[in-house]
């Protein structure tokens, strides 16, 4: 593998960078965007309890903040519940779009990857190129081995910058899709919880 690194030239450090880059930023994406850390399933039950037992103080409240994104979107609109339901319902609006913002956290950055890594390699591959011609130049078409040496730093360039850039887009992509489904679902918990609070609509 480092002889096919080497053998790409100088432009593969950026690549193999990018690649690591990417690598790091889907790791860490998969582990925070678990279902079960941004809406615990028995989140939304627990609170329904308390608020049948008449148990939300605040201190209950900040511990529901604090558990998880979904429980930073609920407490807003908890802590708004006298205040009546549109109130709550802007709290929790302007809430869960930092919480959206925070779950986006990273994509940009994986885009930015998956776009740049092909590059990286289009101008690896011009460099091989180059250097092929100025070989010709100097010695002429008499050593196949010059040619085959800058053909073959212009290939795998190439073929690195595409090998980061697909998964990268790939995930970015998938990534994003979660954030979608995930801040739905805390939108239908949210309003339901606002019914609830409100009277609008029996628990269940």
């Amino acid at each position: 593998m480092f002889e096919i690194i080497k053998s790409g030239g100088w432009m593969m450090l950026p690549i193999v960078l990018c690649s690591i880059a990417a690598m790091a930023i889907i790791g860490e994406r998969f582990w925070s965007l678990q279902r079960k850390r941004i809406i615990p399933a028995e989140l939304v039950p627990y609170i329904w309890q308390l608020h049948r037992d008449n148990k939300l103080d605040d201190a209950t409240i900040r511990r529901i903040r604090m558990s998880s994104p979904l429980g930073r979107v609920l407490a807003a609109g908890l802590l708004n519940r006298k205040h009546g339901r549109e109130i709550m319902k802007t709290s929790i609006e302007e809430v869960g779009r930092q919480v959206a913002f925070e779950l986006e956290r990273y994509l940009n950055a994986l885009g930015s990857l998956a776009t740049v890594t092909p590059l990286l390699g289009l101008l690896g591959t011009v460099g091989g190129i180059i250097r092929v011609f100025s070989d010709i130049a100097v010695g002429g078409m008499g050593d196949p081995g010059i040619l085959s040496a800058g053909i073959s730093e212009a290939l795998i360039c190439t073929a690195s910058g595409l090998t980061v850039a697909i998964p990268s887009l790939f995930f970015h992509r998938y990534f994003e899709r979660l954030v979608d489904g995930h801040v739905v679902r805390m939108e239908e918990e949210s309003l339901r919880l606002i019914d609830i609070m409100q009277g609008n609509r029996e628990d269940v």
